[in-house]
């Protein structure tokens, strides 16, 4: 009798060790190799789509303020990837963009096309659905007027940081723009994205699914969540983009 309760308390050890074990790997891995993240707007059309659910690499950047950064194979960020950061507006919300702009860089947009220290940047991932002419928006940056949108601290710090019509990129900072150039709210309306807003780097696309109210006027109430929810779980494979879920991102 003896022996058969002390055979379940050391039963109930191991499987709490276990559990214990197995929660702590789990944090670890949310919070220094991967996070999940939900693209929500039409900015990087085509190359992200709303709908589709990434996996983060954490791992490949690190920690924005250095830590680690001598033990973990970190490197620097570089032009043209795709990173996801706290939005520096609101650090609440997360972006995802593309790198134009590194520390030191010198860039400007002249009839929407990209110039990084005066060399044109080939962009074949690039969107334009726009047909009217923004100045703005499509020979950045401005000094005469800013566009409707334009952050204002950042309107009176970008005039500080344009010499010979090219914006300069300051240290430990990244200039980002949408692939969806025309539709993109990003560095050229609130600024730069401090190092240490960074989070990591888009891996992998792990789900994609297709958009099942496109016409809705307004955001969804609690019920509608919860009826979507259902119609997901019930309708997983209609709804599925099969041809990007397990994408790698480019």
């Amino acid at each position: 009798m003896q022996a058969t309760k002390k055979h379940r308390e050391t039963d109930w050890t191991d499987s709490a060790e276990s559990l214990l074990a197995t929660v702590v790997i789990a944090v670890f891995i949310i919070t220094f190799v991967v996070q999940a993240f939900q693209i929500p707007s039409e900015s990087m059309e085509d190359t992200l789509l709303i709908g589709d659910y990434l996996l983060v690499d954490k791992l490949r950047y690190g920690g924005g303020d250095g830590s680690l950064s001598s033990l973990m194979p970190y490197r620097p960020v570089r032009r043209g990837e795709i990173v996801v950061f706290k939005y520096p507006v609101d650090p609440t919300q997360h972006f995802v963009k593309r790198v134009i702009g590194v520390p030191g860089d010198r860039v400007q947009l002249i009839n929407r096309r990209v110039y990084v220290n005066g060399v044109l940047r080939q962009e074949p991932y690039v969107r334009h659905i726009g047909v009217v002419r923004i100045p703005f928006r499509d020979d950045f940056p401005q000094l005469d007027s800013p566009d409707t949108g334009v952050q204002a601290d950042w309107w009176l710090q970008m005039k500080k940081l344009v010499e010979d019509g090219q914006l300069i990129v300051p240290a430990r900072n990244y200039f980002v723009m949408g692939d969806n150039r025309d539709d993109s709210l990003d560095s050229r309306y609130w600024g730069f994205v401090p190092r240490a807003n960074i989070v990591g780097r888009p891996l992998l696309i792990y789900w994609s699914m297709r958009d099942m109210n496109p016409d809705l006027p307004v955001p969804p109430t609690a019920s509608d969540k919860i009826f979507h929810f259902a119609y997901a779980v019930t309708h997983l494979f209609q709804i599925t983009r099969w041809d990007r879920t397990l994408r790698l991102v480019n």
